[in-house]
């Protein structure tokens, strides 16, 4: 990938900008900005965009219910430390706009070079709305490296055009800008509201409620197309998973979890939500089925709640509301969970004082034909959601066929607890029998005085994957334990073999190094749109050594 600029391809790329300056009120038609977000619940703040491979642009639509100063930002982790921001607005000395970068939580300095290209400013009806365009990789390191993985968006308004404080006018939302899968119009309102009712949350750091229940009948198949958390209080809800029940689940239950009802062997993810995370779309040819003869009677869902204050006397009716539709979609939905086993008593903890500490969880899919009497389709995983605890840095899920890595999930270089949502891959990976899938997290614990174990508790931790995937099969969680023994469980739903094998490394993840270099222009250009340029190089490694075996954690 390069993103040298030549003199030719500048002008080229000043005409494409003055081809496509708006005509109207300031607004890039829907074929140069194809894509829309919201970045805000109130839908006061979005954000339109659109790329071109061939040109290295990407272009950038920002529209905010505001009169005074706008930007939007690109964060390694979801706050302003170390993110590249774009500052706007109309003053009353006209248009200013300028490319900085944040140094911590103050003002944004503005950048020595700026490489972000102003299309138009407009202020209608209360509104401000910024058109930008940018090369997708800049040499400048003081800019964000897009790249086709999500990416932390952040954004921030202010009243005025004083260039103040922003209060509560901010916001971050993480979006696959490269690999965007556009969300669809609702072909319906029918939903299924699962909540739990005002239930007392114990005076503890960590508690998971449970509550088992049987769902409304529906009437013939449907297809689950939409889930939206309900949250009451988000101080202490951290995350909620709804369950598909076997067959033998056939009482009610509400309570902690995990005390030996039969609940506990409810682990097929129908809907997730985690801290952080928002509403969540599936693509239009898939979805979650629901009711109909083959369905699944009894539901639980599980909500972990983080009190580290340990109050008393907090109530709590969170949960998750299922939108639903009659009209099929042409695929079943289903979501397998990978990474560690969290059952049972693990002898393994993370030691203190460790500033880069990895463990390993594999699922090895030639083992699904144990489980299904048929051979398993390949599985087509279109959307993923990571998740540890506190103490997780880094999260990298990959992916293997005949041994050798072919390509990487998902990767998280900047994990942020407070930042966990399901992330459409727009890249369809496909999974095929025989494959493994490694999933690698990496802890610190250089501010903790003794063992963390791995658990359910805020602060034990975890290192799991959901893998979003379609068409369905009747396996629902795929993770190694780390002992080497053969076992099965019996519910049949469950992948539970853990044989010897052998963890290969993984591939290093991809890096963008940039080297600015002088512009060189072509005999009898124009020198004026000569640039300070340089050249991207993406460089992959692959080690073949392997770890012994089927857990491995390193320092």
């Amino acid at each position: 990938i390069s993103c040298y600029w030549g003199s030719m391809h500048a002008l080229l790329l000043l005409l494409s900008l003055f081809l496509a300056r708006p005509t109207g009120a300031g607004a890039l038609n829907d074929s140069v900005l194809p894509f829309m977000e919201y970045l805000d619940p109130d839908r006061n703040v979005s954000l339109k965009w659109g790329f071109n491979d061939a040109q290295g642009t990407i272009t950038f639509s920002l529209s905010i219910k505001s009169t005074g100063w706008v930007s939007l930002g690109f964060s390694p982790n979801g706050g302003m430390e170390g993110a590249d921001i774009v500052m706007g607005g109309i003053g009353p000395g006209g248009a200013y706009f300028t490319d900085r970068h944040a140094t911590g939580n103050i003002l944004p300095v503005v950048d020595k070079q700026q490489n972000y290209t102003l299309l138009s400013l407009t202020e209608i009806e209360g509104q401000t709305t910024m058109t930008f365009q940018r090369a997708i990789q800049s040499c400048d390191d003081d800019d964000f490296h897009i790249t086709a993985r999500p990416i932390k968006l952040i954004y921030a308004y202010g009243t005025n055009d004083e260039l103040n404080y922003h209060g509560k006018r901010r916001g971050t939302k993480e979006i696959n800008l490269l690999n965007y899968m556009p969300r669809i119009t609702l072909p319906s309102t029918d939903y299924l509201t699962i909540t739990v009712d005002n239930i007392n949350i114990p005076a503890t750091h960590t508690h998971y409620h449970c509550m088992v229940m049987k769902l409304p009948k529906l009437k013939g198949k449907h297809h689950i197309y939409r889930i939206e958390p309900i949250i009451e209080h988000h101080d202490i809800v951290h995350h909620m998973l709804l369950y598909g029940c076997p067959s033998f689940v056939n009482e009610t239950y509400n309570g902690p979890c995990y005390r030996g009802d039969t609940g506990d062997h409810c682990f097929r993810v129908v809907a997730a939500w985690a801290v952080g995370g928002g509403v969540y779309e599936f693509p239009e040819n898939a979805g979650i089925p629901v009711g109909g003869e083959s369905g699944d009677t009894f539901y639980r869902l599980e909500i972990h709640y983080n009190n580290p204050a340990r109050e008393e006397g907090r109530r709590d009716s969170s949960g998750l509301r299922l939108y639903y539709t009659a009209q099929l979609r042409q695929h079943d939905a289903s979501v397998l969970t990978t990474g560690l086993l969290l059952q049972g008593n693990l002898d393994y903890s993370i030691p203190a004082n460790a500033t880069q500490f990895h463990t390993y969880g594999m699922c090895n899919t030639s083992l699904f034909s144990k489980l299904e009497d048929a051979p398993v389709p390949d599985l087509h995983v279109f959307a993923l959601e990571l998740h540890t605890h506190l103490a997780g840095r880094k999260v990298r899920v990959g992916h293997f066929r005949n041994g050798t890595q072919i390509d990487f999930l998902a990767l998280n270089e900047n994990y942020n607890f407070e930042m966990q949502q399901i992330t459409n891959l727009g890249n369809i990976k496909t999974i095929k029998q025989g494959d493994n899938i490694v999933v690698e997290c990496t802890y610190n614990t250089v501010n903790r005085t003794g063992d963390t174990k791995m658990g359910l508790a805020t602060t034990d931790e975890m290192c799991l994957a959901f893998l979003f995937y379609y068409p369905a099969n009747n396996i629902d969680t795929c993770w190694s334990h780390p002992t080497t023994h053969l076992s099965d469980m019996a519910d049949s739903h469950n992948m539970s073999w853990y044989p010897k094998g052998t963890m290969m490394d993984m591939m290093k993840t991809p890096s963008v190094n940039c080297q600015m270099m002088e512009a060189t222009s072509a005999p009898n250009s124009n020198p004026t749109f000569g640039r300070a340029s340089g050249r991207l190089s993406t460089s992959w490694a692959v080690t073949l050594t392997g770890l012994l075996l089927l857990w491995a954690a390193l320092m």
